[in-house]
C-alpha cells in the first residue's frame, strides 16, 4: 500500500521530537533507545499490534488524526501498548517496562 501523507507528516513530526529518523522501510516507524512507535491511519491501526510484536521496550500506536487515535485506544484496552496522538504526545502509556 502507498504511504499516505498525513502518515509519513506525522511520523517525521514524531521522529523530530525524539531525535530520532523515521524508517520508511520494513519495522518499525520510529525506534529510539527507550521507545517503538508504530504510526497509523484509521484504515491500519490493526496493522500496529503485528508490527510492535516482539518489541520489549515501551511500544506506542501513533495515530494520524483523532479518528484513527480512538480506534487505537479501542484496540489497546488491556493490553501493554500505548497511544500516541499525531504530535507524539502520549494519549495512553505503555505498560511494557523500558529494557
Amino acid at each position: 500500500m502507498a504511504e499516505s501523507k498525513s502518515h509519513k507528516t506525522t511520523a517525521n513530526r514524531i521522529a523530530k521530537k525524539y531525535n530520532t529518523e523515521y524508517n520508511s522501510g520494513e519495522g518499525i516507524d520510529i525506534n529510539t533507545p527507550g521507545k517503538a512507535i508504530e504510526v497509523e491511519t484509521p484504515d491500519t491501526v490493526k496493522d500496529a499490534l503485528q508490527q510492535l510484536q516482539g518489541h520489549r521496550k515501551p511500544s506506542y500506536i501513533a495515530g494520524t488524526n483523532q479518528k484513527a487515535v480512538e480506534k487505537a485506544l479501542e484496540l489497546t484496552k488491556g493490553i501493554t501498548i500505548g497511544v500516541m496522538d499525531n504530535m507524539g504526545n502520549i494519549i495512553k502509556s505503555s505498560s511494557r517496562k523500558r529494557k
